[in-house]
């Protein structure tokens, strides 16, 4: 099973990284940290660096999220849930708004990215709910290569 994710406030590079691999991911930093966790669905698991919330959702899928940097974050993720390579699905999701990404025609784009990047790509994505557009560049190769890391 796909596991859905909600991270509190002080997790937003993590909640980046994890939509990164695919995750659906809720991250909403403005909007208060109770209210936050009222409205989530039972299924999502709460990742918290916060003792008080820790103690105060006994019945909420909870990980306590130890490190204070994003990639041992992201590990423990990893770890505790035994998750693997097959289960990410790499650049899916929107990193501004948690959505999945579609292919965009790379016409329909002309005007909307940089030059440089419209002459030099072929194959574009685009969030239809925030219209975020998204190409592999330089960041890809890095991303993969740490997500290698991550998994071996």
């Amino acid at each position: 099973m796909i596991p859905f994710f909600a991270a509190e406030k002080t997790l937003g590079k993590l909640a980046k990284w994890l939509r990164l691999l695919g995750f659906d991911t809720l991250y909403e930093p403005g909007i208060a940290t109770e209210e936050f966790i009222e409205n989530l669905e039972n299924d999502r698991i709460l990742l918290t660096r916060t003792q008080r919330i820790r103690k105060q959702s006994p019945g909420c899928k909870l990980i306590f999220v130890q490190s204070d940097h994003w990639d041992a974050q992201l590990k423990q993720i990893i770890l505790e849930l035994g998750l693997t390579a097959a289960q990410i699905r790499a650049f899916s999701r929107c990193l501004h708004c948690n959505e999945p990404i579609v292919a965009a025609e790379k016409k329909s784009l002309w005007g909307r990215v940089p030059d440089y990047i419209f002459e030099t790509h072929e194959h574009f994505q685009r969030c239809p709910k925030c219209n975020s557009i998204y190409w592999p560049g330089t960041h890809t190769k890095r991303s993969l290569e740490k997500i290698r890391e991550f998994f071996n």
